[in-house]
């Protein structure tokens, strides 16, 4: 499920803190956090798949408590049952393997009431409920059909939702939630199809597993080398060395140390990962930027005979 795409954001973003606490922060103390991290992006998993059970749960209990009142109405004592019905939150809430991931590191929305109220009033307001509770179909592909979209459309882009999750882990922001969404709404799909590993592993493999770790190592290994690689490159395209961003630098340092020391992975991957890094969490310039400055450092490796892949 943490794909190298997510990892490498991770990468880049324990590098950054860690260049700005050294030397306070060792580097086996940012391994530590890195791991950390990444343990925190696949509970964040977790927790959006957690939140439809608890959710449909509150729900029911307002129709209980409905039916029960003094004075109940036909439609308090006769409600509509199929949104609680819904056979995903059913199979998310009897799913062994979400049961003890929630129970080992104790996933639950319950201990923000308020949130959990404001974003079931959100969801029962949607046009999306209603079209759901009006549609003669009844399926488990309806059902998870409708979380998939309430997860897209009202979920992930409530305001609610980002100061929930932003309170509950300095690692967690808005970009993650929105990757992280997607592959709950994979989950779905899978569960609807009756996949049997419908839940997504933390990682595909053991190489995408280790590749964090080393990748970082790398980076910090070849920094001093890559840097003086970079400020070549500056200088030679007339630019200031001394204008270089961090982000910037430490984005291109962790691209020549992933070019240099994964063979498997593509010239052209890497730097389109890495360009895009640049964009989304660096300054407005620096996609170009950093584009012109590693295409040239890419010329300068091959010539020397450091990077011998296509």
């Amino acid at each position: 499920m943490i794909n190298r795409v997510l990892i490498r954001t991770k990468v880049v973003q324990i590098l950054y803190s860690y260049m700005l606490t050294r030397p306070e922060c060792t580097l086996s103390k940012a391994l530590k956090d890195l791991d950390g991290c990444l343990d925190k992006t696949y509970e964040l998993y977790h927790y959006l798949m957690r939140l439809p059970v608890e959710l449909t749960h509150i729900q029911e209990m307002r129709l209980d408590d409905a039916r029960n009142k003094y004075l109940p109405t036909e439609e308090d004592l006769h409600p509509n049952t199929k949104f609680v019905n819904n056979r995903l939150v059913k199979a998310l809430a009897d799913n062994e393997q979400l049961q003890q991931f929630a129970e080992e590191h104790t996933v639950t929305w319950n201990d923000d009431p308020i949130f959990e109220r404001l974003m079931l009033d959100k969801v029962l307001k949607s046009d999306l409920y209603n079209s759901y509770m009006e549609d003669a179909e009844d399926s488990m592909g309806a059902d998870s059909q409708l979380w998939q979209q309430l997860m897209k459309q009202v979920i992930l882009t409530d305001e609610n939702m980002a100061d929930a999750i932003e309170q509950r882990s300095l690692f967690w922001s808005e970009d993650d939630m929105d990757l992280i969404g997607q592959f709950v709404c994979k989950t779905f799909r899978r569960l609807a199809d009756g996949e049997e590993d419908a839940i997504l592993p933390m990682f595909k493999d053991e190489e995408d597993s280790d590749f964090g770790k080393e990748l970082f190592q790398a980076t910090v290994t070849q920094m001093p080398e890559n840097n003086e690689l970079i400020d070549e490159m500056v200088q030679s395209s007339r630019w200031d060395k001394d204008r270089i961003v961090l982000m910037d630098r430490i984005i291109m340092c962790a691209a020549l140390a992933e070019l240099r020391t994964f063979d498997k992975i593509p010239t052209a991957v890497t730097l389109n990962e890495y360009i895009e890094l640049a964009k989304n969490f660096s300054t407005a310039g620096s996609g170009q930027f950093v584009n012109g400055i590693l295409n040239n450092a890419v010329k300068s490796l091959k010539k020397q005979g450091k990077i011998l892949k296509a």
